[in-house]
C-alpha cells in the first residue's frame, strides 16, 4: 500500500462514518516495517539515488574530480609521490611570483616546502588576521576531496584554524590519495567517523575559488575569499608515505 493508497483508504472509512479498518491497520503497520528493515540506518543509500552517479574505482574518480576541478576553476593537479609534489609547490611558487606563504603547524606540509625558499608564516592562535591578508597563498592540509562535486572538505583541524583557508588570496590544499572519497554522503560518514561527538567548531565544503554572479550575472573570482584554488592529490590509489 502506497501513500496515495493509505490515504483514500482513510477518506473511504470517514466517509463512511466509522474508524480505520483493523485490516487497513495491519497493512500501514506492515508497510513501515517493511521499509525500516530495507531502508540503511543512516540513510545514506537513499539520499545517493537522488545523487550524481561517481564510477567506483579510484581512477575514474580522480578523473571525476579534475573534471569537476576544470569546470569550477580550480587548478587540480594529481602528484604521483611527494617529491613530484614538491616540485609541483616550486612551479607554482615561481609562477605566481610567490613572496611568502602561511601554513598550519604540520610536519607533513613543511616537509613539501623545503624548495621554497621564501618567507613562510607558520599559523597559530596569535597569528594576527592581518598577517594572513598579506601572504601571497596559504597552504592546508583537508579531511577530503569528494569526486561527485569537486569539493574539499576541510575543518578548524585539517585547515590550520578558521581563517587560513579564507584570508589569503590564494589557497592551495595538499591531499593524500587516501582522502578522496566518492561522494557527499561518503564525506559526512567520514566526519562521524572522525570527530564525533566532539565535531570541530568549524567545517565546510570549499567548491571552487570564492566567487559571485550577483551584479549583472557577471562572475567574479575572489569577491568573498580566495580568488584562487588549487589541490594537489599526492600518492597513488590508497598510499602515501606523506
Amino acid at each position: 500500500m502506497n501513500a496515495r493508497d493509505s490515504i483514500l483508504a482513510r477518506v473511504r472509512e470517514a466517509l463512511r462514518g466509522g474508524s480505520s479498518s483493523s485490516s487497513y491497520a495491519k497493512a500501514t503497520k506492515d508497510e513501515h516495517v517493511a521499509e525500516s528493515e530495507t531502508r540503511p540506518v543512516d540513510g545514506s543509500g537513499e539520499v545517493r539515488q537522488f545523487l550524481p552517479k561517481v564510477p567506483d574505482d579510484f581512477a575514474g574518480q580522480v578523473a571525476l574530480f579534475a573534471e569537476r576541478s576544470e569546470s569550477l576553476k580550480t587548478e587540480f593537479l594529481a602528484c604521483p609521490d611527494e617529491a613530484v609534489a614538491r616540485a609541483q609547490l616550486r612551479l607554482l611558487s615561481d609562477r605566481e611570483g610567490w613572496e611568502s606563504v602561511a601554513v598550519p603547524a604540520n610536519s607533513e606540509i613543511r616537509a613539501l616546502l623545503t624548495d621554497l625558499s621564501i618567507t613562510k608564516l607558520e599559523v597559530s592562535r596569535s597569528t594576527v588576521k592581518t598577517d594572513l591578508e598579506k601572504v601571497s597563498a596559504g597552504i592546508t592540509g583537508c579531511d577530503a576531496l569528494i569526486a561527485q562535486t569537486g569539493s574539499v572538505l576541510l575543518t578548524a583541524k585539517s585547515g590550520g584554524g578558521r581563517a587560513l583557508s579564507v584570508l589569503p588570496g590564494h589557497h592551495v590544499v595538499v591531499a593524500k590519495s587516501s582522502q578522496l572519497v566518492p561522494d557527499l554522503p561518503a564525506a559526512f560518514e567520514l566526519l562521524e567517523r572522525k570527530y564525533a561527538p566532539n565535531f570541530p567548531s568549524f567545517m565546510t565544503f570549499i567548491t571552487g575559488p570564492s566567487r559571485t554572479g550577483d551584479i549583472e550575472r557577471v562572475l567574479v573570482l575572489g569577491a568573498h575569499g580566495p580568488r584562487k584554488l588549487t589541490v594537489l592529490l599526492v600518492g597513488v590509489e590508497g598510499r602515501s608515505d606523506w
